[in-house]
């Protein structure tokens, strides 16, 4: 059984709805429960033996590369994909990852750095895609803020739609990928994963899960105000699907 041995963080966006906080402070680095919001990630991936991690930058990459370095004060190796100023969005990200060497060409655990959870990556390490499977994605149950939901699960298999009394789930922002996903793109042309996801989902190309670990999308003040609160004063037990 192949082990999954690396993974990639994606970090080059802007953080625009937590303006003005992200104005001279990179996304990643906006501090949850005390330390950055990204650390929790390497952390986490360093727990479940993952330590080779490709990570893009582009908004403020200097600020974020200079305060993590290479890793190893988190046990890790990081791989910096630095991309311009506008970023190459999520699946060209990915594509100029793996064209640069920052990512090896074999299946990877994808991970969106503005969600916080304390999902076991581990469970994720053994995790085999099939010959044509482009992707296997964690799900949660819709927080108020999407309450319609990204993807259904029809059989084991992501749908954009949902078939009979299937539901639709959010995305975690936490997958286990093919770079065959990202064939066929354009060297420093951004790109989208979601569309990309949707054309292998009509192919039967991924497969899906419903997780119930804690989950929170940081994306605005009052979504980081309420995970700061929530660890200040319970911990990380319980808090899911904000």
């Amino acid at each position: 059984m192949a082990v999954i041995t690396q993974a990639m963080i994606l970090a080059a966006g802007k953080g625009t709805r937590l303006r003005p906080l992200t104005l001279d402070t990179p996304k990643p680095l906006v501090e949850v429960g005390g330390k950055p919001l990204i650390i929790w990630h390497i952390k986490a991936l360093q727990a479940a033996g993952i330590t080779d991690i490709a990570i893009n930058a582009s908004w403020l990459a200097d600020k974020l590369m200079d305060t993590l370095g290479d890793g190893s004060q988190y046990g890790v190796r990081l791989h910096w994909s630095v991309e311009d100023d506008e970023p190459l969005e999520t699946a060209g990200g990915i594509f100029q990852a793996l064209q640069t060497g920052k990512l090896q060409d074999a299946p990877f655990i994808l991970v969106n750095s503005d969600v916080w959870t304390t999902f076991d990556f581990a469970r994720l390490q053994d995790y085999e895609l099939g010959a044509d499977q482009r992707a296997h994605l964690l799900l949660i149950d819709n927080p108020e803020h999407n309450s319609g939901g990204d993807f259904a699960i029809n059989n084991g298999l992501a749908s954009e739609h949902a078939v009979g009394d299937a539901d639709k789930h959010t995305f975690a922002g936490i997958s286990v990928m093919s770079p065959r996903l990202v064939d066929g793109l354009a060297t420093g042309q951004p790109a989208a994963l979601a569309p990309l996801l949707k054309q292998a989902m009509m192919k039967f190309q991924v497969t899906a899960e419903v997780i119930t670990d804690n989950w929170i999308d940081v994306g605005t003040e009052e979504r980081l105000t309420q995970i700061n609160e929530f660890i200040a004063s319970k911990g990380t037990g319980t808090h899911r699907g904000t």
